[in-house]
């Protein structure tokens, strides 16, 4: 549970021994090298790799240590403890932070996707979906607490769906016993009538002939701004030039994503999801920018984040409503968008 996060900040040295490089662009240049803790590895953050991949970073001097967390918990962890300099997260891990007192607490100071990134996947193919469609059904949700989850019962309350166990009475069993990672196997495999998913997952499940999809969670949400690139005030505060310099390169790929074609960011991204054919990768492409996933400047906006404590708050998962001026800083922002 996210509300543990100073607990798991104090144990720091332990949370981050098991940090897991993705990626160590080693090179014999005069590069500043800057690590950045991702909350996981995922095609959803994919304006990042392209930065990578399309020399943007090195462009601007630096050289990025991308390590994967596996937890928002871990990545936050990782920042307050010095292990990373740089945390892509959920901005919920910043409030929660900043809630609990901790004096060197996280600011975002760029965004990189601006909507949920999961789709709902049913069992049937079911056409003219209605979120109606879910009354007396079961849905693997996700894990308590967590925003994908919060962000699909948003959903369902906004589209009048009682949640509850009752099937039998027309609630909508949202189920949270299932892993993350286990989710689209324990569907595969024959569990619930329907089940959330990330790209490529959802249209692999489609592929398998083991599901169809049947809405965007992201669509039907709205903006909230999922993760962002956050520091601690500290690091804010001594290191402005190395944080433009972050900044500026992430903008260059998010404009180069904004006007490129699916398979050309497919085929950018593919060094680091070798995994994944070209053909699976511009399916994600086209899912993710026709839901409008990827932000098309860093830009971190106030109502965005109003919005996400509004799903925090349906959710039960918010004490205190926090200041956009206090987790949020977008000096760097401003300076890079008025010197492009």
């Amino acid at each position: 549970m996210f509300k543990k996060i100073v607990s798991i900040v104090s144990a720091a040295t332990l949370g981050v021994c098991c940090l897991t490089g993705c990626g160590n662009q080693a090179s014999e240049k005069n590069l500043e090298k800057i690590t950045v803790a991702e909350v996981t590895h995922s095609v959803f953050y994919a304006p990042q790799y392209v930065a990578m991949s399309q020399g943007f970073f090195e462009e601007e001097g630096l050289e990025i240590d991308l390590v994967n967390t596996q937890g928002a918990d871990k990545t936050m962890s990782a920042l307050i403890s010095e292990e990373a300099d740089i945390g892509l997260m959920g901005p919920e891990a910043s409030i929660y932070i900043y809630n609990q007192g901790e004096e060197n607490y996280a600011v975002n100071f760029a965004q990189l996707t601006q909507c949920d990134g999961s789709f709902l996947v049913s069992r049937e193919d079911i056409k003219d979906f209605s979120y109606e469609d879910l009354k007396g059904k079961e849905v693997l949700g996700g894990r308590a607490g967590g925003v994908p989850l919060m962000t699909f019962e948003y959903v369902l309350k906004q589209n009048g769906i009682k949640i509850g166990e009752d099937t039998s009475n027309g609630e909508c069993n949202v189920r949270t016993d299932v892993q993350f990672g286990a989710m689209a196997g324990a569907f595969a495999a024959g569990e619930a009538d329907f089940t959330t998913a990330f790209e490529p997952t959802a249209s692999q499940l489609e592929k398998d002939g083991a599901g169809y999809v049947v809405a965007s969670i992201g669509k039907d949400s709205g903006k909230i701004p999922y993760t962002a690139y956050s520091v601690t005030k500290s690091y804010m505060k001594d290191n402005k030039e190395t944080l433009e310099k972050f900044t500026r390169a992430l903008y260059k790929a998010q404009i180069w994503c904004k006007d490129a074609t699916d398979q050309q960011i497919a085929e950018a991204i593919q060094p680091y999801f070798e995994d994944n054919t070209i053909d699976e990768l511009i399916i994600v492409a086209q899912k993710y920018r026709e839901i409008g996933a990827w932000c098309e400047s860093p830009y971190f906006e106030k109502e965005s984040l109003d919005n996400l404590m509004d799903v925090m708050e349906s959710a039960g998962e918010l004490d205190k409503r926090v200041d956009y001026d206090k987790i949020v800083d977008m000096s760097v922002v401003d300076e890079v968008m008025e010197n492009k």
